[in-house]
């Protein structure tokens, strides 16, 4: 029987091997400790951003009569003659009961129509909460829980009940009940124990119409403004650069920083990217042609524009016959003219995008909804007033775009237009609202601002006593 060959346990390693194994060892607890470290990091950065999917919103307890009962109000006209008012007249001869309905419907005036965001808005909020799952905004019952304080004001139907009753006393305060409803609802928030905490910089108004809360402007504008845009809050007429400017938007009214820019209601219907046609035209226009202020740019474009080839500039008004034209001449051609009225947007942009016809914007200080959100140069054309009013120049531009430039352009567009469309689909507006559509992003702008907005709070309360805070020049590049 052969030997048993002994089981030798001792294995020996010479010096370089175990030089080797220290240094394999060292490298790994080196890159575990830094990756360790690193994800602690990390993990801990993310911690301190923002988790919530939402912002909480508290609606202060206006009555009745300041918003809904006005719209109630409204649908009681027997008669109004100013224009566009014949689809309204319609509804009214057809609806009898509107003036006693709990929710009842925007006005189609399309005067009216495109500055109806404050409907669509409240109506998100006053929605039963099992309905809104898909709304940025929460609501909450108890101001002390709310990220912000929405001010339930229908100020454009204030604002148009009165000019349609009694034009003449508008701007005066003896005899205008739309000053009288201004002044009820800025006395109201001002005793509430909300507006003092924070000197109502957390409140939100929505004053889209430019003639809306005309009166009381100095006393809400520490608030946040939801606005088409600045127009109607400073005038363009003057060409002095120091504080005494009335081109300078003073801080306390308006600001990009603390107020935010919400998109016109469109009045054409939404026309799919499938549904698109080959267009005729070059470029189209459909409008007042003599406008005041920055506007007086449009009646010279007109005047440059009108005998091109390819480009059609009509003259025209948003009734049922106009809204025929615009969706014929919008759908038709490639290009749609943006020059500012007399204010710097329209709801012609609007009413481009939902027709995707690529807009031409005429400006040198426009502001636009959602900006950060999305980029207008992706489907938009953009183009300086003084190149605009060379002869020919806005014509030669557009014409060396090739067909794959235009066709991007569009399709960019498609891709944005739910973004700017208010509707919810639901009688009186009290429905889920589009998770894609405008009143998400408004609540998103405004729930970026929070951080600002906070700290000017937190500010303001460190003040000595009967300090003010000195009114300053908006700061523009030079």
């Amino acid at each position: 029987m052969p030997p048993i060959p002994k089981n030798n346990n001792n294995t020996s390693f010479s010096i370089p091997t175990l030089f080797l194994f220290f240094i394999i060892i060292s490298i790994l607890s080196l890159t575990f400790f830094f990756f360790s470290s690193y994800t602690t990091t990390t993990h801990s950065s993310l911690s301190l951003q923002p988790t919530t999917s939402c912002i909480n919103v508290y609606v202060a307890d206006l009555p009745r009569s300041l918003n809904y009962a006005l719209l109630n109000r409204y649908w009681s006209f027997t008669s109004d003659s100013r224009i566009g008012s014949d689809v309204d007249s319609e509804i009214r001869s057809k609806s009898k009961a509107l003036e006693f309905t709990e929710f009842p419907p925007y006005p189609e005036n399309p005067i009216i129509k495109q500055y109806s965001a404050e409907y669509w808005i409240m109506g998100d909020l006053v929605t039963p909460s099992k309905l809104r799952t898909g709304s940025f905004a929460k609501r909450v019952f108890d101001e002390r829980e709310a990220d912000v304080v929405f001010v339930p004001f229908f100020a454009t139907i204030s604002a148009e009940l009165q000019l349609g009753m009694a034009k003449g006393v508008f701007r005066k305060k003896v005899g205008n009940e739309d000053y009288q409803r201004q002044s009820e609802v800025v006395d109201f928030v001002k005793k509430t124990e909300a507006w003092n905490r924070s000197g109502g910089r957390d409140h939100v108004f929505v004053v889209t119409d430019p003639v809306a809360m005309w009166h009381v402007k100095d006393e809400i504008a520490p608030a946040i403004l939801l606005v088409v845009d600045f127009g109607g809050w400073y005038r363009l007429d003057s060409k002095l650069s120091n504080c005494t400017s009335s081109e300078m938007i003073q801080h306390t009214q308006v600001s990009v920083i603390k107020d935010v820019i919400v998109p016109y209601t469109h009045l054409l219907p939404r026309l799919h990217l499938s549904e698109n046609k080959e267009r005729h035209n070059l470029l189209y226009f459909k409008g007042a042609k003599h406008r005041h202020r920055g506007g007086l740019v449009r009646e010279k474009l007109w005047d440059l524009l009108n005998n091109e080839p390819s480009v059609i500039m009509e003259e025209g008004f948003p009734n049922a016959t106009g809204r025929e034209q615009s969706i014929q001449g919008m759908r038709t051609s490639e290009f749609c003219l943006h020059p500012a009225g007399d204010t710097p947007t329209s709801c012609r942009l609007f009413d481009a995008i939902q027709s995707l016809c690529i807009p031409v914007i005429v400006s040198d200080n426009i502001e636009l909804p959602f900006e950060g959100m999305v980029d207008y140069t992706e489907f938009s054309v953009f183009v300086a007033v003084g190149d605009a009013l060379k002869p020919s120049w806005i014509v030669n531009h557009l014409q060396s775009f090739s067909k794959k430039q235009k066709d991007t352009f569009r399709q960019n567009m498609a891709r944005v237009q739910p973004m700017f469309v208010y509707d919810n689909g639901h009688s009186g507006g009290i429905g889920p609202v589009p998770m894609d559509g405008a009143v998400n992003h408004i609540w998103k702008k405004v729930y970026q601002k929070l951080p600002t907005i906070k700290e000017a709070i937190i500010r303001e309360k460190r003040k000595p006593p009967g300090v003010l805070v000195p009114r300053r020049c908006q700061w523009r590049p030079s």
